[in-house]
């Protein structure tokens, strides 16, 4: 029997799970680690965090296994994507990352626009120039720490980092790349156009390869401190979305993902390349070779969930501390008290802005059409078609460029749910299923591995093997008429109230 590592490099934690060449889990473990917060809106982690995870989660796994070394064939890597790691000419880290969610660059976007303009970095880089992603971070650091950027002779992303410390080699692959926004999307490769006008030098960056494509193999260090062997072979792997496409089977036309977890994504595989000229969705090339991906978020997804449990419903906690559920187990049951549309009630989920389609850091959530006659789970359920709704919003932005969903996974925290897949199913007008693995990027990594490995010919026939559907909601004909009533609706309320955001957002 053959066997392959994924190791997910996560904001929290790296989780590394060793699974055989037929997708089932041996062993796993996780570590994690803290993030700094240096001042408001600043973001960063110890890169030395995310290697001393990675060496000591691999080594763990090996050991609870009790797997051969000899039979351990690849390595695949995810990880959080847009962090800058900077080292020096002795490949040491200047300073710490600067991780997705650090909201600093704003002036350094300002500046990517006048020098590329919108419309060009949009047809180049696929998005518009944006706080969280690379580019503007090294620019920051080269517009207030000079010093730093003087020394720096390589730049990394966090996985790829990790991949430096296990075979040596500066390396990253084109997904992960697509969110430093410096790569030609639709020819996968840097653009000399961009690093030019933002005067990057191209030598900082790594060699760019396909997702399954082989890196590099373990250095005798990297052997050591893991326990595997020297020749074990290391793919370039993905950022972790696309890495959870490869993980839920997402690898053909048609297919797609909805990930409800504390923010939430519709993220659609595409064999042709498609950019919205909006700028409302990412695309992104995907870790299919050759293939790209469409992906829209919405900030406030399960977190209005969490929000909501964790302001009215102590007493659905305290009866689940009783029963030994999950809260949300009795949440569900409280939402499907409440008709399709929640006696008229409509929420809008914009508690932390919102991204997909209005990209609006003013927009603030809203409960629209409150009256005596509401309950505590008629909020509930508007709270959760609300979430929907705003996903569906994402899909009409996929509609509109010609992508067709015909197969829906569901994943995240709130995929879970019975209830949200029913609305998802209802409000998509196709099915929406989950997979029954739950180890989504790290698995998807491990098949890039096995593919890399040759244990597979290509990523689709991984998928089609080691893939395999848990549970399926179909849409119920009588639903989707009421919901859509009610989604129209929706859509109206955002434009109603766009400047009175702004206005609020000015007091």
């Amino acid at each position: 029997m053959a066997y392959v590592i994924g190791v997910d490099l996560g904001t929290s934690g790296t989780k590394t799970v060793l699974f055989d060449e037929s997708g089932a889990v041996i062993a796993s473990h996780t570590i994690e680690y803290p993030m700094y917060q240096p001042k408001n809106g600043y973001a960063e982690q110890d890169p030395a965090d995310w290697r001393e995870a990675a060496f000591t989660t691999i080594r763990a796994v090996m050991q609870k296994s009790g797997v051969s070394k000899d039979d351990v064939k690849a390595i695949g890597l995810s990880g959080q994507m847009h962090g800058l790691v900077m080292l020096d000419e002795n490949n040491q880290v200047i300073r710490r990352s600067i991780i997705w969610c650090d909201q600093r660059t704003a002036k350094e976007c300002e500046e990517m626009t006048a020098k590329i303009g919108a419309e060009r970095m949009i047809e180049i880089t696929a998005n518009p120039a944006m706080t969280g992603f690379t580019a503007s971070k090294i620019l920051w650091v080269r517009n207030h720490e000079p010093e730093n950027y003087e020394k720096c002779r390589h730049i990394l992303l966090p996985k790829d980092y990790v991949r430096f410390c296990l075979t040596g080699e500066f390396a990253t692959e084109v997904s992960d790349a697509s969110g430093m926004q410096l790569l030609d999307i639709p020819k996968r490769q840097w653009s000399d156009e961009v690093l030019e006008k933002l005067e990057i030098d191209k030598s900082l960056l790594a060699k760019v390869y396909e997702s399954p494509e082989v890196t590099g193999t373990l250095t005798a260090e990297a052997a050591e401190r893991t326990g595997l062997n020297k020749n074990t072979i290391v793919v370039g792997g993905a950022g972790d979305n696309a890495a959870a496409a490869v993980g839920t089977g997402v690898v053909r036309d048609g297919k797609a993902f909805t990930t409800i977890g504390t923010s939430g994504v519709v993220f659609a595989h595409t064999s042709g390349i498609t950019i919205d000229p909006k700028g409302r969705v990412h695309t992104f090339c995907c870790a299919v070779p050759n293939c790209w991906h469409v992906m829209g978020v919405t900030q406030g997804a399960g977190l209005s969930l969490k929000w909501f449990r964790d302001n009215f419903c102590n007493a659905e906690k305290e009866t689940a501390d009783l029963m030994q559920v999950n809260p949300y187990y009795l949440m569900d049951k409280a939402a499907l008290q409440s008709p399709i549309g929640a006696n008229r009630l409509l929420y809008l989920p914009y508690l932390m802005g919102e991204r997909t389609p209005h990209l609006d850091p003013d927009a603030r959530g809203v409960f629209f059409g409150l009256s005596a006659m509401h309950t505590k789970r008629d909020l509930l359920r508007a709270v959760m078609e609300g979430v929907t709704y705003s996903l569906r919003d994402c899909m009409e932005v996929l509609k509109e460029m010609g992508i067709s969903v015909n197969d829906m996974m569901a994943c995240g925290g709130g995929g879970s749910s019975p209830v949200w897949r029913q609305m998802l199913a209802d409000l998509y007008t196709c099915p929406v299923k989950t997979v029954d693995s739950k180890e989504g990027p790290a698995l998807g990594v491990a098949i890039l591995a096995a593919v890399g490995a040759g244990l597979y010919s290509s990523v689709p026939e991984a998928c089609d093997v080691i893939i395999h559907t848990a549970n399926t909601q179909e849409p119920i004909a009588e639903n989707i008429p009421e919901y859509e009533k009610y989604y129209q609706l929706y859509r109206n309320l955002y434009p109603a109230l766009q400047e009175q955001f702004k206005a609020l957002s000015a007091l």
